[in-house]
């Protein structure tokens, strides 16, 4: 699930919102407005019942917010690089890349997020109930109260990706002390409960419970959806386990300085060396990436006054990797970037080029030895 809209960073971790995150956050403001809060306080105005809504919508994602910080925090403290959180339609996600180093750390992570919420919940259910508070704030706290418990229990069904199937995922690992078994047995797991809840969706559809058995179904779907996400992820785990960035790369590939013009990178590249893309190197140190599409994009009446460095892809926008680096840690790297590529360097000096068809191809075929030969 990729940002739409970045929104900066809290204690380093990138946070953004996909779009789908509007279209939820309306409806729930419009339901709290017209249906909850009327009937939970009945004796307050419309105009107070709408600012309620909003001010409990903000909440409820500042709650999903800190929920998906727990998992940041706790993967931090055991050595998983974070890539971000996206706040969407179905909550938040916390993109983590490279592998959970043990049982006990993925049971950890996974455990964070819903400790956060029973946290969240208890205090929010708690100020309700024993604090003397103005009529507007105890309905707004006494809601949140009961959606973070709701979160909580939600979260807790053991299915990919919610925060259950990781526990489960975690527990059979530790039990078992074999990540492969384990996960394929978390997997099965996570389908049976997909479509459980995508049959009970239907049940209530046709007993009249028509927006439940929707919202259900859906949820299911989505689920089993994911639930076949992760059987990808953990194959592809599997086959690039011995395989590093260096197996896989392109070495020593063909670079231009940024202060070429457009056209002498056509006239004394391009002619005899057609790829889809360039590093930029200067002083044997990468600055950046031209993409050929890019400069096609430039009016070719302009290429011999536009320099690489006025439209390249900056350093800091391309994925620098090692050459040591597992692949299956660049392939989450690689394929999350705008680029879809990452420069390889070592010592400051450009190395080789990665590119997410390379990590695909190492996948279809399996292994450093046959890559080498495709």
């Amino acid at each position: 699930m990729g940002d739409s809209i970045v929104l900066g960073r809290i204690l380093g971790v990138r946070v953004g919102i996909n779009w789908s995150w509007l279209l939820i956050a309306a409806l729930i403001v419009w339901t709290l407005a017209r249906s909850v809060f009327p009937s939970t306080n009945p004796d307050l105005s419309g105009g107070t019942h709408l600012a309620m809504a909003v001010v409990a919508a903000l909440l409820f994602f500042a709650s999903i917010l800190l929920h998906e910080l727990g998992h940041a925090v706790q993967a931090r403290r055991d050595d998983v690089e974070i890539v971000g959180i996206t706040l969407w339609m179905l909550g938040g996600v916390a993109k983590l890349t490279g592998r959970i180093p043990s049982a006990g750390a993925e049971l950890r992570i996974a455990i964070a997020g819903p400790l956060v919420s029973l946290v969240l919940g208890l205090v929010f259910a708690g100020a309700a109930a024993v604090l003397p508070l103005p009529e507007p704030v105890d309905g707004v706290c006494a809601w949140l109260g009961y959606v973070n418990l709701v979160l909580l229990v939600f979260n807790l069904v053991p299915a990919f990706p919610l925060d259950g199937g990781r526990v489960l995922l975690a527990s059979l690992w530790l039990r078992s002390g074999d990540l492969v078994r384990a996960a394929g047995q978390a997997l099965t797991v996570s389908r049976v409960a997909a479509i459980a809840m995508i049959a009970l969706g239907g049940v209530l559809l046709f007993t009249g419970s028509v927006t439940g058995g929707i919202w259900l179904a859906f949820i299911g779907w989505f689920l089993l959806q994911a639930a076949a996400g992760e059987a990808r992820q953990r194959t592809a785990e599997t086959r690039l386990a011995d395989v590093q960035v260096r197996d896989v790369m392109t070495w020593n590939p063909v670079s231009i300085h940024p202060d070429m013009s457009l056209s002498d990178v056509v006239d004394e590249v391009v002619w005899r060396a057609r790829y889809t893309t360039y590093p930029v190197v200067e002083a044997d140190r990468p600055v950046g990436l031209l993409p050929f599409a890019t400069l096609a994009a430039v009016p070719r009446d302009a290429w011999g006054t536009t320099r690489v460095a006025d439209c390249m892809v900056p350093l800091n926008r391309v994925p620098v990797l090692s050459p040591g680096l597992p692949a299956v840690d660049a392939l989450a790297v690689v394929g999350s970037s705008e680029t879809r590529r990452a420069l390889v360097v070592e010592d400051g000096r450009l190395e080789g080029i990665l590119s997410i068809a390379d990590l695909v191809r190492a996948l279809e075929i399996g292994g450093p030895e046959k890559s080498a030969t495709g």
